[in-house]
């Protein structure tokens, strides 16, 4: 609410800008993307929709769609929204190659919730089907859902890291993140209580 009158356009999943609406903003400033739709941000700049593999109970029981996006431009960024491991990151990179952020779930995982939100074990595995280039994870280090440890998601991330082609981004939250420099980040979640 405090940003409402400060955004100037809201892009979101199918079915989630009738919240936006309750919540005051001008129905003319939303956009509800399907899967495989897409906007025109700029000249240089699409926002796609993509799939990814979630449920919307919270939001009244299926009516809406959880998904992914990609800013596809002079660099290509990758969100991947909650969801569990499927084939989709790999038919994503065939679709788009050269990501150069991949932004991806880590964190308040379950084994019972596999089909909703990507494993430890799995996430490697995304990062090399997406093709990524330096990978930023998120769903970490803010709160615990999960019995994992704290630091569980980020430690096997950094360890999973060590000698890829890709370079992990672990920011403190906060911290500024330039995409076109290399940065150094270091295990700032071991010393937080």
């Amino acid at each position: 609410m405090a940003l409402k009158d400060r955004v100037g356009q809201v892009v979101c999943a199918l079915g989630i800008g009738e919240h936006f609406e309750y919540w005051g903003y001008d129905p003319q400033r939303i956009r509800d993307l399907d899967w495989q739709d897409s906007i025109a941000v700029n000249d240089s700049i699409i926002l796609r929709c993509l799939p990814t593999r979630h449920f919307s109970g919270r939001m009244g029981q299926h009516k809406t769609i959880w998904a992914s996006y990609l800013i596809d431009g002079p660099r290509r960024i990758f969100i991947s929204g909650d969801g569990g491991y499927d084939e989709r990151f790999k038919t994503f990179s065939e679709q788009y190659l050269g990501i150069d952020l991949a932004i991806l779930e880590n964190g308040q995982y379950d084994e019972g919730w596999h089909y909703i939100h990507t494993l430890p074990s799995e996430l490697p595995t995304v990062i090399s089907e997406l093709g990524a280039r330096r990978v930023l994870t998120y769903h970490n280090s803010k709160y615990a859902l999960a019995n994992h440890s704290w630091t569980e998601p980020l430690d096997s991330i950094y360890a999973n890291a060590q000698g890829k082609s890709w370079q992990l981004l672990t920011p403190r939250i906060g911290e500024q993140v330039r995409l076109n420099e290399q940065q150094t980040f270091r295990k700032w979640w071991r010393g937080v209580q």
